[in-house]
């Protein structure tokens, strides 16, 4: 082997921060270690606590692949696409060479939850750091094995090239080697200008099979040999079994067993209509203890306001230290109700218990590692036996039933050993135990000065929580609690920083001298609750972007002007003028019937900015409400995949148009009402409007989430522009036809 000169070889170490590392020249080769006397630097999001290089990329001589690992699973956000440009584009090598795995527990870096619009800045960011280290490496390799200065190498698709034309590849340079070193955080990823896939638009990986029909879906699943098993479920959330003639069901055609431990009652049966009618039979001969204790529909805003919270957190506390005289107090409350997930196809997952005594979960849930956590504990099996496998299944951007069908496909397999068993529920089950979006109250206050100026903001929030995750606890699995011995439900928490659950976007983003938000964290739950999209940001932000606009209203205010005179961020100013401007806020011209509205956020004040632009219609005939265009801004950082953040922002802005117009769970004082899509309608095809998104690109900026960005802002703008064309200022969501003309005639 050439050696190289001194001189290039340290100017090469230098450029990929190795000699910072401690590294002699001779020691550069895969098996060069970080010096002792080196601290450990901390490392760009999730490889902080997966520093293992080889937990994140491995290059594959045998197909001339590299395979990508990640922890974050794919919801249909895209995420995966995205982690796979910016492997592709640090490595240099084209994106068809990489192969994800993502949320097998056996195999990837545990990242947590996929969830809190944290894939990209947690995810993407590890992924850019790990694949520029590995090229570092890999280009050390090529130096001693070509015997050229690496500093003047080129890479094209994993093909390494030096300035003499001498070439090697990554795949020669790695047989029978691994990555099993941890990161530096000292490579310095590729400077902007060598970008060539970060910032495209490409393709999403997933969505043509999903296109073409093809079987990749969890409910797909039809493994050889498998079995169907059913779920019968208590008529509400309190009722205890007294009864079930389990015996008379096990005699049914095709059914392999019936399952009773406490509460809890499963059917296995070899053709999935007879598991299906076995489970119908069971549930007529069971007898139930039934409370009665829900506050029902109408009595959820009193409930909240009367019921004891078990904390009342100061989530901003600034007294207002700045002179001036209060004129006008304003004042305002704002509701929104429980909210389905409301996923098209039923939460489903398969499990089978291998010889091997390991028990093979395949589920869509967003938290596989928790979860499997949770199962673990609740069979009273070793973490080490139980591997959770993603597929993707029909989206929910939140905690829906996917853990808990995971949970009872489990608690199925381990009775018949060996053989798969295949777990959907039904629709009436999806809607009636899901664990719904927590419903809120908020209430505003405002001091203005005589010329308009907010001087004091006080907001104060209702909330029972938004967050029952597994976590690792067998409670938050709905079956666990209906065992013979049960798992009590652990006491949900709000986090320990604003921003985190029921206060999320709770703290406006406006410069107000006086400024105080409190939370009453009611952990008392009439329904269950856990995340849907945003958590307490849609609730939060549909109250502040109301009332802001509220005030404007009130001091003959533009709506668009009276919020940057309060917004310092230069970021926020840019993503509320881009939108108006987009939206032609200044040559619209009033018509009847139908207003104009604007909503804006930062998501979480830590993550994307957007905001939303509505025009509305409303028949005042009918009290219908027609969204005629919407017009978003998204500012999420340095964008990787421009289709990607565009599509993210147009799906949440459209499925909180479905909120704000139509969705409530509806319960009375035993059980939930909201059992079909009859009972709990969405937007339909028909009712969408078009959508236009203005994309604020940030380069060399961190990545922002984006998944939950336009939830908030839609909802205001929605009611803002409402209010433009009826004159009807409405705080109580949904805005359904029965609510808009009470609202016309009152």
């Amino acid at each position: 082997m050439t050696r190289l000169a001194s001189d290039s070889r340290r100017r090469f170490l230098k450029r990929t921060g190795f000699l910072a590392l401690g590294f002699t020249i001779p020691l550069l080769d895969v098996h060069s270690q970080q010096a002792a006397s080196v601290d450990k630097p901390r490392l760009p999001g999730d490889l902080q606590v997966n520093r293992t290089l080889s937990a994140w990329i491995r290059i594959q001589s045998e197909d001339q692949s590299v395979l990508l690992m990640v922890g974050k699973v794919e919801l249909g956000q895209g995420i995966l696409t995205a982690v796979v440009q910016v492997c592709a584009d640090e490595l240099d090598v084209e994106m068809a060479r990489v192969k994800v795995v993502s949320g097998d527990t056996a195999l990837v870096p545990n990242e947590g939850t996929t969830a809190g619009s944290f894939s990209m800045p947690n995810c993407a960011t590890a992924v850019r750091q790990a694949a520029a280290e590995v090229r570092a490496i890999l280009l050390g390799l090529a130096q001693i094995r070509l015997g050229q200065a690496a500093i003047g190498m080129s890479v094209r698709d994993g093909m390494i090239q030096a300035n003499s034309g001498a070439k090697t590849s990554y795949w020669d340079l790695l047989v029978g080697e691994s990555l099993q070193r941890e990161a530096t955080g000292l490579v310095k990823p590729k400077p902007l200008g060598e970008h060539r896939i970060v910032g495209r638009s490409v393709h999403r990986l997933d969505l043509t099979p999903k296109i073409l029909g093809q079987a990749m879906f969890v409910q797909e699943l039809r493994p050889k040999g498998m079995v169907f098993g059913q779920i019968v479920r208590p008529p509400t959330y309190g009722a205890r079994l007294i009864s079930a003639d389990t015996a008379s069901v096990t005699r049914m055609p095709g059914v392999i067993k019936v399952l009773r431990d406490g509460s809890f009652l499963g059917v296995i049966a070899t053709r999935e209509g007879q598991a299906q009618a076995a489970a119908q039979a069971l549930q007529q001969t069971c007898q139930w203890q039934l409370p009665r204790e829900l506050p029902g529909t109408d009595g959820m805003p009193d409930w909240l306001l009367k019921t004891k919270p078990d904390r009342i957190i100061e989530t901003k506390k600034q007294a207002r230290s700045t002179p001036g005289q209060v004129t006008q107090t304003v004042e305002a409350s704002y509701y929104r109700p429980y909210h389905m997930h409301a996923s098209i196809g039923t939460s489903a997952a398969l499990a089978t218990l291998g010889a091997d005594g390991v028990l093979t979960v395949q589920t869509h849930s967003q938290s596989v590692f928790e979860t499997g956590q949770a199962i673990a504990k609740m069979l009273g099996l070793p973490l080490a036996k139980v591997r959770m496998q993603h597929v993707q299944g029909s989206g929910c951007y939140g905690h829906n039933m996917a853990d808990d069908a995971a949970a009872d496909a489990a608690l199925l397999a381990v009775s018949v050993p060996g053989t798969p068993v295949r777990l959907q529920y039904t629709r009436e089950q999806e809607h009636m135990w899901e664990p719904y979006g927590s419903a809120m109250l908020i209430k505003t206050r405002a001091g203005l000065d005589a010329q308009g100026n907010v001087l004091d903001w006080d907001l104060a929030i209702w909330s029972t929580p938004h967050g029952t995750r597994p976590g690792g606890d067998p409670g938050n699995l709905l079956p666990a609690r209906y065992l013979e011995k049960p798992f009590p439900m652990p006491k949900p928490q709000n986090g320990g920083a604003p921003n985190f659950s029921a206060d999320r976007n709770g703290i406006a983003l406006y410069d107000f001298p006086g400024h105080n938000v409190l939370t009453h964290f009611i952990t008392q739950m009439p329904l269950r609750v856990s995340s849907t999209r945003g958590l307490g940001a849609y609730a939060n932000v549909f109250a502040i972007e109301s009332f802001i606009d509220e005030l404007a209203h009130s001091v003959g205010a533009d709506p668009v002007a009276y919020r940057l005179r309060f917004m310092k961020d230069e970021r926020a100013r840019d993503a509320i003028v881009r939108a108006a401007e987009k939206f032609g806020w200044s040559q619209w011209q009033k018509s009847p019937g139908r207003g104009r509205g604007i909503g804006f956020a930062k998501y979480k004040n830590i993550a994307g900015y957007c905001a939303v632009a509505l025009e509305v219609e409303v028949n005042r005939q009918s009290g219908r409400i027609r969204v005629l265009r919407a017009v978003a801004s998204a500012d999420s950082g340095h964008i990787v995949n421009p289709d990607g953040v565009s599509n993210q922002i147009e799906g949440g802005l459209i499925q909180s148009l479905s909120w704000t117009l139509k969705e409530e769970v509806q319960m009375d004082d035993t059980q939930v009402l909201s059992q079909d899509w009859n009972s709990y309608p969405i937007l339909t095809f028909t009712e969408v409007p078009p959508v236009e998104v203005v994309l604020i690109d940030r380069p060399g900026q961190p990545f922002l989430g984006t998944g939950e960005a336009s939830q908030g802002p839609t909802g205001a703008a929605l009611a803002n522009a409402v209010f433009d064309a009826t004159g009807v200022r409405f705080r109580r969501l949904p805005l359904t036809p029965d609510r808009v003309l009470q609202g016309l005639r009152t």
